[in-house]
């Protein structure tokens, strides 16, 4: 299995950023699409035909791709499976295909201006609403200047329109200070205020999907929790939700390129067992599921129906730097050190993720050149491999902190939900850090609630991780910046911060990428998150479903897929 993932971490690893000033591409594929499948007296899949409520008539493909996702407002959303319906729901100005490269979206073209400091897209023609209403360039300003606003607290506001110009006004109240503008129907012209080398990938992300203003302030918050007023722009638009069950998606009559959708419907069933979800995949019940139960992983080597594929992101644990005893360093360190991460992924994680001794992994592309990695640290791991000598420095730190074998530290919480190697991982910590002293209790929180409490500080010790949305390693650093949204871990070093500014305001490719490796070098002698493994996909998926691509940044594109009879 792992000589297995090396070769795909070669074969498949990320491709390196684009052209900071690009213009139009070629079209989206026009490939196929997909269907549901039942199993015949012979146990065969069989693809049906369907016709679901909204009368859309074709193939149906039944997907598991997650639990009850927290939001699938655009705005709001941080986490993959909600993103995994939102990209095929909505549609950004552009997008990704399936070899990562940028496309034409609801812009047909669009240009940089030499200074890097002005983007002006050219929206196509005849663009409609799901509900059948035009769609125009005013929408992209509504929709942008609605990241920013404080009262809807977007996580991801600071990441995707830190750059642009008027943004710190735009996130105190003032929303018309974005530099965004719609000089006519067609023309969306966005204005930064510092040059941004992949400015296209956030313009390709989920975040800066454009969303209905009437819609939205018809209905508050409640727009993006009903298949009723989920009005969209995407090739698949919302019929049937029920909490718990289903989200079913038909296809959208109104889709600039709906030609090329042959799907009727995708339906993502929403389990969080997954146990169930691989019952569900043998009765035929369903033809692709993300969960696969841990204890399956050893039989499933060598089925053509299993993949394997690695994505840029990194699975860590997030201590509460506002919370005693995580202000200490001494402590924090001890934390990292103690752990055996070459045990944790190739034994408890069965091989199919990778030890981490470095916050950033393979695939994230350095701005020098090459892979960020590599240059990383001179070219050395942040944390030793060797465990026994780790530990041994792990009891030291703890003793210095006024802690000797766990002496004076009260019983500690570690958060978690309970999916994948998530609760294996949480009992072995249990065992590792008991090895210093310390007590942990494990608590399973529901997914529809993890992310919440993370992001509130509603925590001690909780398992996190992310996948990255776009190449550049500013995507992953920028989560420990002082304000971010997704800064979970509560992290605050002015050091860091200054790191991280000077990466965003420099015009100059080597003094940026100093920039971003001194962020991660301070980040990673401070302990402000505890890196265990870097992430691989593992799925399966009929062999019947031809036409859609997995995505090195977690996504499953299903809108043109098509099921072989």
């Amino acid at each position: 299995m792992k000589k297995k993932l090396a070769l795909l971490l070669c074969a498949i690893m990320v491709t390196g950023m684009v052209s900071a000033c690009g213009s139009a591409g070629t079209d989206a594929p026009a490939t196929d699409n997909a269907a549901e499948t039942t199993a015949d007296a012979d146990g065969e899949d069989t693809a049906d035909v369907v016709t679901d409520e909204a009368g859309a008539e074709g193939k149906q493909l039944v997907v598991q791709v997650g639990p009850d996702p927290e939001t699938i407002d655009p705005a709001l959303n941080s986490a993959i499976d909600g993103a995994n319906m939102i990209i095929h729901s909505f549609e950004t100005l552009l997008i990704m295909d399936e070899n990562t490269e940028i496309q034409p979206g609801q812009a047909e073209s669009w240009e940089c201006s030499e200074d890097g400091l002005t983007w002006t897209f050219h929206l196509r023609e005849g663009l409609k609403w799901s509900d059948g209403t035009p769609l125009t360039a005013n929408d992209f300003v509504y929709s942008w200047k609605r990241v920013c606003d404080p009262e809807v607290a977007a996580p991801y506001a600071e990441t995707v329109l830190g750059m642009v110009k008027g943004f710190d006004e735009a996130t105190s109240g003032d929303l018309d200070a974005l530099g965004v503008s719609a000089p006519d129907d067609l023309t969306f012209v966005v204005e930064l205020s510092q040059s941004c080398p992949y400015f296209e990938s956030l313009a390709a992300f989920a975040t800066l999907s454009p969303v209905q203003q009437a819609t939205v302030e018809a209905n508050g918050d409640a727009w993006a929790t009903a298949a009723e007023t989920y009005v969209s722009n995407g090739s698949f638009y919302i019929t049937e939700w029920v909490p718990g069950s289903h989200i079913t998606m038909s296809k959208n009559p109104n889709y600039w390129n709906a030609d090329a959708i042959k799907l009727g419907s995708i339906k993502f069933v929403l389990m969080e067992d997954s146990n169930a979800a691989y019952s569900a995949y043998q009765t035929g019940e369903v033809m692709m599921i993300k969960d696969v139960p841990t204890e399956e992983i050893p039989s499933l080597e060598g089925n053509s129906e299993f993949h394997v594929e690695p994505i840029i992101g990194t699975y860590y644990v997030s201590l509460n730097d506002e919370k005693e005893p995580f202000t200490d360093v001494k402590v924090r360190k001890a934390l990292s050190l103690a752990i055996d991460r070459e045990y944790v992924a190739g034994t408890l994680m069965q091989g199919t993720y990778s030890p981490a001794y470095n916050f950033m992994g393979p695939g994230w592309v350095d701005p020098a050149g090459g892979y960020f990695m590599d240059n990383a640290n001179g070219g050395e791991a942040y944390i030793s491999s060797d465990y026994e000598a780790n530990l041994e420095e792990a009891k030291k730190l703890m003793e210095e902190a006024g802690y000797p074998n766990g002496e004076g530290l009260p019983t500690l919480t570690y958060s978690t939900n309970d999916m994948g190697y998530h609760k294996v991982v949480a009992e072995y910590l249990q065992q590792a850090w008991a090895e210093l002293g310390v007590n942990l209790n494990v608590e399973v929180v529901e997914w529809s609630s993890f992310t919440p409490l993370r992001r509130a500080g509603d925590y001690e010790i909780s398992r996190n991780g992310w996948v990255g949305d776009y190449s550049d390693p500013s995507n992953m650093l920028e989560l420990m910046y002082s304000t971010n949204g997704n800064n979970d871990g509560k992290y605050n070093n002015a050091e860091f911060d200054a790191a991280i500014e000077l990466s965003r305001s420099t015009m100059d490719t080597a003094e940026r990428s100093a920039a971003l490796h001194e962020a991660e070098d301070i980040m990673m002698e401070d302990a402000a998150c505890i890196p265990i493994a870097y992430y691989n996909d593992f799925w399966l998926q009929s062999d019947k479903i031809t036409g859609m691509w997995h995505s090195p940044y977690g996504y499953w594109y299903f809108m043109y897929a098509d099921i072989a009879e």
